[in-house]
């Protein structure tokens, strides 16, 4: 298991800007694939993006393509989430995982293919 800290969640207006961060005390993120999942209430968890280990290639859902943008920055052992643009229907809890078996991100993966998780941070998208 691998502690995960996620923080930078908050209350945003209606095209506003957030930028989450994913963090891992005494543990190397360089070498997984980290998702960001977001779960609102009543509603399934979403992975929203993904960023491989080793290539850094990225996938999004469809629904932040263009707003949203994963980055990981292996010196500061973090990777983020730039979310712009933010909608009502952004408002969720946000998670980070780690890929369990691959450090490849895969469209077709999802919260089972992950394995440690953070405590998430809520982001609140409200006028």
């Amino acid at each position: 298991q691998v502690p995960l800290v996620e923080s930078g969640g908050g209350l945003v207006q209606p095209g506003g800007s957030l930028r989450l961060s994913c963090a891992a005390p005494g543990f190397t993120l360089r070498w997984y694939a980290i998702g960001w999942f977001r779960q609102a209430p009543g509603k399934e968890r979403e992975k929203v993006p993904c960023i491989s280990s080793n290539d850094g290639s990225t996938d999004y859902a469809d629904s932040v393509k263009g707003r949203f943008t994963i980055s990981r920055d292996n010196d500061e052992n973090t990777v983020y989430l730039q979310m712009n643009s933010l909608k009502h229907e952004d408002t969720a809890v946000y998670y980070c995982a780690t890929g369990k078996s691959t450090p490849y991100c895969s469209p077709g993966s999802g919260a089972a293919d992950f394995g440690s998780w953070g405590q998430g941070t809520q982001v609140t998208v409200s006028s």
